[in-house]
């Protein structure tokens, strides 16, 4: 009797614990798909094939291949040309595919990416549509800064920052530093935004908000500020409120050239026996399809091919001055059309009289030509009076945000 008194709590145990399958009760774990949203589609509800455009692909042999009618097609090339036409696809270009989730696997959207933001959209279902959207886009404010060691394009790769920052400060600082004799420990500070699509993706640099530039010791400040919200105009403006841009370029050329012949009025050349041939423009030799720029705004009075000019365009600046660029691959520029300092109207070529790809760039004051390089030439006028007020409130955060900023 003691013996099991003794073990009838193990009894016991062994019985609480004994249990059968049918006891045991699994829970079933189930994920989650993640809803995926894009180009504004739920691709959850879609076959999706994403691919490039190949060389030999059109639009119509892309949709044919995914069983889209070719009714449905024509109708797209006919009636949609101004939202998408389908001839400027362009090879390597990205498209998405929506295909039904069916036997069939039939394209029902047709989506182009024109770049990185905007894309077309082409909805088969029901009734065709056609309509362009972009991707939706955050602006993050981000700072940098550097010392430079050789060039600035070399220190900007060295801080990882886009080559088209080179780019910008070169034409902020345009005439008050000669990026072609930057000096080892000239320094640099910016404050700008930056462009990301879906939140994640970088799409490059969007505007510099304000700069600081050390050249030979000379602390250079730069505030980009809007003098018409409407229009969307604006400039960069020291800490004094004046501006940084002269009222021409020193050159139509920002990079990679040498001036090949200057203005000469008493050049002799030996081919023509030393007769005397006055040079009256002076040349900057450059390697084929370099931009040329506008040197400053003005209004086009020429634009034509003709004799040993070549290509050319001619700009109407004010009642004072106006410049000529000869010997273009081609134009970009047409008579009467009003273009700002910097805007691109033509390419380096060789058109006319020319041994080589250059611009020859001519410059009048008061109908006469001259040396552009020995005229005292007018800044841009200065932030008007009117503006100083929201100006100096408006810089004064950013200096000092930009002031913080260590090299």
């Amino acid at each position: 009797m003691k013996k099991l008194t003794y073990l009838l709590p193990l009894i016991l145990a062994f019985i609480a614990c004994d249990t059968t399958k049918d006891d045991v009760v699994e829970e079933e774990i189930i994920d989650e798909i993640p809803i995926i949203e894009e180009y504004g589609y739920t691709l959850n509800d879609f076959n999706v094939i994403r691919d490039t455009i190949r060389p030999g692909d059109t639009f119509g042999v892309i949709l044919d291949a995914n069983g889209v009618p070719q009714h449905k097609i024509f109708e797209v090339a006919n009636k949609f040309k101004d939202s998408f036409d389908v001839r400027k696809i362009v090879v390597g270009k990205p498209y998405v595919l929506l295909n039904s989730k069916d036997s069939l696997n039939t394209t029902q959207v047709f989506i182009y990416e024109t770049n990185k933001i905007d894309f077309a959209v082409v909805d088969f279902r029901d009734t065709v549509n056609c309509y362009t959207d972009r991707k939706p886009i955050r602006f993050q404010e981000r700072e940098a800064s550097g010392v430079i060691t050789n060039s600035l394009s070399q220190t900007m790769e060295e801080q990882n920052l886009s080559p088209y920052m080179t780019d910008r400060l070169a034409n902020i600082y345009a005439w008050t530093v000669n990026f072609f004799h930057l000096q080892p420990g000239d320094r640099f500070k910016v404050i700008y935004t930056e462009k990301f699509i879906n939140d994640t993706i970088s799409a490059g640099l969007e505007d510099i908000k304000a700069a600081y530039f050390e050249h030979k010791g000379k602390p250079l400040y730069a505030f980009n500020f809007e003098t018409d919200s409407v229009k969307h105009v604006a400039d960069y403006y020291d800490e004094k409120a004046d501006n940084l841009r002269r009222a021409f370029l020193k050159s139509p050329i920002k990079f990679n050239f040498r001036i090949s012949s200057r203005y000469n009025l008493s050049r002799r050349i030996k081919y023509y026996g030393y007769k005397l041939r006055p040079h009256r423009g002076t040349d900057f030799a450059a390697p084929m399809g370099t931009p040329i720029l506008a040197t400053a705004d003005g209004t086009v009075t020429k634009s034509e091919r003709r004799g040993g000019n070549g290509n050319y365009v001619k700009i109407k600046h004010n009642s004072t001055f106006e410049t000529q660029y000869l010997h273009m691959k081609s134009r970009n520029a047409r008579v009467g059309q009003y273009v700002r300092q910097g805007d691109v109207i033509g390419w380096i070529g060789m058109t006319g009289n020319t041994g080589g790809p250059h611009v020859c760039y001519r410059f009048w004051k008061n109908g006469k030509e001259v040396d552009p390089f020995k005229e005292d030439l007018p800044f841009s006028k200065p932030l008007p009076v009117e503006f100083h007020e929201d100006y100096f409130a408006f810089i004064s955060p950013l200096r000092e945000q930009i002031d913080c900023i260590p090299f």
